[in-house]
Order: structure tokens, then C-alpha cells, then sequence
């Protein structure tokens, strides 16, 4: 019988090496995340591989499985940990090595699979390490389906009926790339820079764009799992500002950015302007609009109002559907109304056919950037974006809030929030129009100002956006106001980031 875990366990002791730690606030909404070492063992990812293969089984799936793990330096140590708790309760593992995260995603459909389990920490700094998981391609797995997997592992309510096997699938990236390339390539002579800050992504992403016809200035493509510029995430400014730069120095025509996993695209245009990714949503919409007209969209409640309000996508009769933050919930969104894309604003976008296969791939975000400039030959990425109404944004900040506090935290800004409507009261010096509270608060002004507040997903934190079409003062308001919310709650810490 295997060990029960728990959740405490200290390195460098008999009891370390000899049972599994799996502190139990790293199941997570929509996938798994633990600080590996401190709150995650090798035993404790074997407990893991066991349980999400018990799970498998309880469903009624068939277990057969893909493997990948993205590059970090103790990814691949994790990920051999994780395929035999898998093979011990009966999986059938393929193994598709190094990849990106939507590698392991079309894996699955290439190689006719029903079930994922990639390895990675994702945009995490290092030390961070996680699983993304599903059985219902192309979606991946949701709160009851983590609640379930959280349960089985705790308990240690494992079937190992043993019985499985490992089969490693040689060249697989090959594959991938063919998938993408196999098309005609772009018309438009475009200069692009390919920004990977040193992860995963830099040993695929420019060459694929390279086979589609565009000349590729390479940055940030050394792996590197040290990460010695900043952090892969297309959502930070100072990854942000270091493809403006390069922008400018080569005279590209846009820079595209992918975060550590590979399934998330950030864009500058040609003048060195950050656009952030609801943005491009409202833009690559409008797009596929003109292709497709009366299309249905999903994007997430941390996304810009001109959803809702643009009048382009409003004479395309095109509708959006606002949903709650998180891959897996807009992924199966999409899918549940069999919507053309999803867009969340950290980058995760989700294209159905004709475009994509439902999931998140950043270099499939990636073509579609490209090939919305190549149906535009005499529009650059400036002047595209300048035609979109122009709002005031922050970028997306994330407060420290422990994992153990932070739902309550949340709420507590909820009912206060609330409260403030109920009375009749002002926040950020207007009346209170709406109060969205389908993910976390999203608390919205007469003038259209409004400010988010939701717990993350995956991080000891609490995120903060806000928004206004009127004035960067109005938006700067409404910041105070959401942080003076935040600040009666002494569990909250520094920002992140901040404006």
C-alpha cells in the first residue's frame, strides 16, 4: 500500500526521502501547482501520477495517456516521477519529451490519445512546477473534476491495478510543425521578432514562423531554464518593454512574445507600443468577424469592455459571451458554445475550426496575428490597433495574498462591494452601474470605468485590473478605489506590478 500524503514535510530528513509531501492548496481550480521541494516531493508526484490514473479509470476513459515536460531543470526528474504513478495504476504513458504545452495538447489528437498530463510550471517563476491535465480533449480538467483528483490523492485512494506501460514517441516536434506549416505561406513581406525569454518555446516557435514566409529576428531563443533576462510572461512589462526595444532597434513589424509553456502570445506593434492582449482579442475579432460574420466569442471578465461596446464588431453582429478567468474554463467555454475563439487577457487564446482545434497554443495565436497583417497589406499592426476605440487599461497586477486566505479575502471584497451598491454609495467617485460577480467582482461606473478583483488560479494572489474609455485619470481612480478595498485586508501584500 502507498503512503498517504502529507502535507508537511521537511528536506533533508528521514521522512522526506521516505514519504510523499503534497501540500494540498497546490490542486488548483483548473490544474495543479506546488513550489516543488517545499510543498511537492517525487514521492508525492508518483501519489499524483496515482491518482490522476485512478481518476482516469473512475471516469470511464480510456487510460492511455500523453507525457511532456517543458524546460525547466527538474521538469523532466517530475515528469518521470508522474509516469509511474500513472503506469502503477494502468496507464498506458506516451511520452512525447520537451515540448510546449499545446504540443502535448495536438498530441492528442495526433496520436489519437484521450488524455493529457503536461508537466510544467508554466509563466511561474522558478521552482514552481505543475500539472495540466484533461481526458475530454480538447478540453482540460475543472474544479470538480481537480476536486476529485485532490481527494483520491490526499486519501491515497488509489487502483493500482498495475499493468501499464511506457512508450516514448521519437520526433515528435517534427509532427507539430508540420501541422502548422503545411499551408501556403504569407504573401506580405514581414519582419517579426520572436521573443521566448529563454523557455520552452524558442526551439519551435521561430521556425515555424520562419517556414511561413516571415524573416525572423530571433530573441531570447537560448534555453536558458535560469530565465536570466526576466520571467516568460507575455503579461510583464519588462518582457513587454524588452520586445519594444527590439522592435525599434530592427525595425520589425511586430514582436510576438511567448511565455514559458508555449500556449501564450503577447504582441508589440511596429512603433514599440505594448498592445495587451484583450486588445489583440478585440482586434483578431474583428478579423475573423470580416470572415466570418455573426461569429460567437468567449473572453474572460479581466478583458476590456469593447467586447461588448465596439461598434466594428457590433456591424458584424458578432456576440461575446464574458466568462469566468482561466484556460480550462474558457477552453470548455468555447467549446460548450461552439464559439469560433475564446481570448482571456494573459494571453490565452482558443481557436476553433477553422483556425485551430479548441485549445491554447501561442504560436497558433501567433499565425493568426500574422495572418490578420497579411489580409491587411496596407495597414500595419499601429494603424490596425489605432483604429480600435482607444481605453485606458492597467496592465494585469497580482497583490500576495496567501493560498489559504485568499478565496476569503476575495469574497470579503465582494460583499463590500456589494454593500456599496445596495446603499446607493459611489466608488472611484461615481455611481455603481453594474456588479459582475461571475469570477471574483468586476465593479463597473456610469461612465463605463470599471476594476476586477479575483482570486488567481494559480498563484498566492489576488489580481486586479482596471479599465476606463474615458481618461487615464478615471482608470487611475478607479485603481485607488479597488486598492483601497483591498487594503482593509491585512492579509494582502505588494503588488507585482503596478501602474
Amino acid at each position: 500500500m502507498f503512503p498517504k500524503p502529507l502535507p508537511e514535510l521537511f528536506p533533508n530528513t528521514f521522512e522526506y526521502e521516505a514519504l510523499p509531501l503534497v501540500k494540498p492548496t497546490g490542486f488548483r481550480e483548473y490544474d495543479a501547482r506546488w513550489f516543488f521541494g517545499p510543498e511537492l516531493n517525487l514521492m508525492g508526484v508518483q501519489a499524483v501520477g496515482m491518482g490522476l490514473g485512478t481518476l482516469i479509470k473512475r471516469l470511464g476513459v480510456k487510460p492511455e495517456i500523453v507525457t511532456g515536460h517543458d524546460f525547466r531543470s527538474y521538469s523532466s526528474s517530475i515528469k518521470m516521477a508522474l509516469v509511474t504513478g500513472l503506469m502503477a495504476a494502468g496507464c498506458k504513458v506516451h511520452d512525447i519529451g520537451l515540448a510546449m504545452s499545446p504540443m502535448a495538447y495536438f498530441a492528442q489528437f495526433a496520436l489519437d490519445v484521450p488524455c493529457v498530463a503536461m508537466v510544467t510550471a508554466s509563466h511561474n517563476d522558478n521552482g514552481w512546477t505543475g500539472v495540466k491535465m484533461g481526458c475530454d480533449r480538447p478540453v482540460t480538467f475543472g474544479p470538480e473534476e481537480m476536486g476529485r483528483l485532490k481527494e483520491i490523492v490526499l486519501a491515497a485512494d488509489f487502483d493500482l491495478s498495475g499493468g501499464g506501460s511506457y512508450q516514448f514517441v521519437p520526433d515528435f516536434p517534427a509532427l507539430y510543425i508540420k501541422d502548422l506549416t503545411s499551408r501556403p505561406k504569407i504573401t506580405r513581406k514581414l519582419k517579426v521578432i520572436a521573443a521566448c525569454g529563454n523557455g520552452t518555446a524558442g526551439a519551435f516557435a521561430p521556425q515555424i514562423l520562419e517556414a511561413l514566409g516571415c524573416e525572423v529576428v530571433p530573441m531570447d531563443v537560448e534555453p536558458d531554464h535560469s530565465f536570466p533576462r526576466y520571467n516568460p510572461n507575455p503579461e510583464d512589462m519588462k518582457m513587454l518593454h524588452a520586445m519594444a526595444d527590439a522592435v525599434k532597434q530592427h525595425g520589425a513589424d511586430v514582436a510576438l512574445g511567448f511565455d514559458g509553456d508555449g500556449d501564450r502570445c503577447g504582441v508589440v506593434d511596429d512603433h514599440g507600443e505594448e498592445i495587451f492582449a484583450d486588445k489583440i482579442g478585440v482586434m483578431l475579432a474583428r478579423d475573423l468577424g470580416a470572415l466570418h460574420p455573426g461569429a460567437q466569442f468567449v473572453v474572460d471578465v479581466k478583458s476590456t469592455g469593447l467586447f461588448s461596446t465596439d461598434p466594428e464588431l457590433q456591424r458584424l453582429g458578432v456576440k461575446t459571451d464574458y466568462w469566468k478567468t482561466g484556460h480550462s474554463y474558457i477552453k470548455r467555454r468555447v467549446r460548450d458554445l461552439n464559439a469560433l475563439a475564446g481570448f482571456e487577457k494573459s494571453g490565452h487564446f482558443f481557436f476553433n475550426a477553422p483556425v485551430g482545434r479548441g485549445y491554447d497554443d501561442g504560436v497558433v495565436t501567433a499565425i493568426a496575428v500574422i495572418d490578420m497583417l497579411d489580409r491587411n497589406p496596407g495597414k500595419s499592426m499601429s494603424q490596425l490597433y489605432a483604429a480600435v476605440p482607444k481605453t485606458w487599461g492597467t496592465p494585469t497586477m497580482a497583490a500576495k495574498c496567501a493560498d489559504e486566505i485568499k478565496y476569503q479575502v476575495g469574497e470579503r471584497v465582494v460583499k463590500r462591494i456589494e454593500a456599496l451598491q445596495a446603499h446607493g454609495a459611489t466608488i472611484a467617485g461615481q455611481a455603481i452601474r453594474d456588479v459582475i460577480t461571475v469570477n471574483g467582482v468586476r465593479v463597473v461606473n456610469a461612465d463605463g470605468t470599471w476594476g476586477l478583483v479575483r482570486a488567481s488560479s494559480n498563484k498566492p494572489e489576488l489580481v486586479v485590473v482596471c479599465e476606463s474609455p474615458v481618461s487615464e485619470a478615471r482608470m487611475r481612480e478607479m485603481f485607488a478605489a479597488i486598492d483601497a478595498l483591498l487594503r482593509e485586508n491585512p492579509e494582502v501584500g505588494a503588488y507585482n506590478q503596478s501602474i
